[in-house]
């Protein structure tokens, strides 16, 4: 395991004879790389011996306070990863990670092959019960976004992406606690989801619940390429 600068940690699967994937993960608000260690983010994968290279970012709440913040360290680093030789790019966003995940794969599409959402943060309760009250996201209009509406900015972005029959958006993997207090974000987006690629449980906003789900999220082989459809 190295630790790549303050806050950022790169954990190398063993060799393995398939295609090294690199997945990057993304924490929560308050939430650090170290955390994803400790709750066993990194051990499930190894326990599956799955050839997945982790990338854990110390996506803070700051960078996302400036959209261009958060924008300019994930293009880097997928420009990065992309230099070293991936070709196989997985995210994992949870909470306010998810957030940053779905950027990233609205503005690097053809870059990424998967998104694992845990319990995403999409937007304010607010705005996701003014999704909610317009039918969904297939019926709701952004309407005009100000410059610093980062939030309804990036659920249109989502919305034209799910919805353009043009483009080919990577399968999402969504996972959520029944009882979470921003479940709702999770269950507007599972509308547009395949069943399988969903996993619901009892548990609230927390790792206890993240770490079950995220087990659960591999065992239904989401890497092999039949799980893809």
């Amino acid at each position: 395991m190295k630790q790549l600068q303050t806050g950022y940690i790169f954990d190398a699967a063993p060799e393995a004879e398939s295609e090294r994937i690199l997945l990057l993960m993304l924490p929560g608000a308050k939430n650090t790389p170290q955390q994803l260690l400790e709750n066993g983010f990194v051990r499930a994968l190894r326990e599956r011996e799955l050839p997945v290279d982790v990338l854990a970012l110390d996506a803070h709440v700051d960078l996302y306070l400036e959209r261009a913040d958060i924008e300019r360290v994930l293009h880097h680093t997928l420009d990065a990863v992309r230099a070293r030789g991936y070709r196989r790019i997985w995210l994992l966003g949870i909470s306010l990670g998810g957030s940053g995940a779905m950027i990233c794969a609205t503005q690097r599409t053809a870059d990424i092959e998967g998104i694992f959402l845990l319990a995403p943060f999409l937007g304010t309760r607010g705005l996701i019960a003014e999704v909610e009250a317009a039918g969904g996201l297939q019926h709701w209009q952004a309407g005009e976004i100000e410059n610093r509406d980062h939030e309804r900015a990036l659920l249109e972005h989502v919305q034209r992406s799910l919805h353009s029959p043009a483009a080919f958006f990577p399968p999402i993997h969504l996972g959520y606690g029944s009882e979470d207090r921003y479940r709702g974000a999770s269950i507007m987006l599972a509308r547009h989801l395949s069943p399988h690629r969903v996993t619901v449980m009892p548990g609230g906003h927390d790792w206890e619940t993240w770490s079950v789900l995220w087990g659960d999220l591999l065992e239904k082989n989401p890497f092999e390429t039949g799980a893809l459809i």
